[in-house]
């Protein structure tokens, strides 16, 4: 019963259900002209933050799957090339990508037959609980730069 409570809390937590803003809302009607823009005081652009979302999810998720993963080299492996998206197509492939990855992590979370508390055979002590809070924890602080950017550039609701 414990363990039922636990998987529901995580995929809820992914899910983006709780203290934070849900990720689609989040770029949901970004006008194209305001995806590679960096506002003063700002490191990264709306589109950097999402690409480095996407790269970082997919590759946590991974290497909670597959032993043979090879994670980019950090920091630059995490971080996309270019300021800007190079078109809408690249955009939506991003955000289907990132969908795609975070659907395939609640699906991980919430099989029973997935044992939260193991340790990852090819790790070094990380378990799939721990890797997917940081899953959340990482998307929800990433989600939260993205929310300022949209206020700063008065394109949020």
């Amino acid at each position: 019963m414990k363990d039922e409570v636990l998987r529901e809390h995580l995929f809820d937590l992914l899910s983006g259900r709780g203290a934070h803003v849900d990720w689609k809302d989040s770029f949901n009607g970004i006008p194209a002209k305001w995806r590679g823009i960096r506002p003063k005081g700002f490191p990264h652009s709306i589109w950097e933050l999402v690409e480095h979302m996407r790269i970082a999810q997919w590759d946590i998720l991974e290497f909670s799957r597959n032993a043979k993963h090879v994670s980019p080299e950090w920091p630059e492996g995490y971080w996309p090339s270019a300021q800007a998206p190079p078109n809408a197509k690249a955009w939506e492939k991003s955000l289907k990508s990132f969908a795609e990855d975070l659907g395939a992590m609640k699906k991980l979370v919430a099989n029973k037959k997935t044992n939260l508390f193991a340790k990852i055979p090819h790790g070094t002590g990380q378990t799939i609980l721990r890797e997917a809070l940081l899953v959340a924890d990482h998307n929800a602080y990433h989600l939260g730069q993205v929310i300022a950017i949209r206020h700063i550039l008065g394109i949020w609701k």
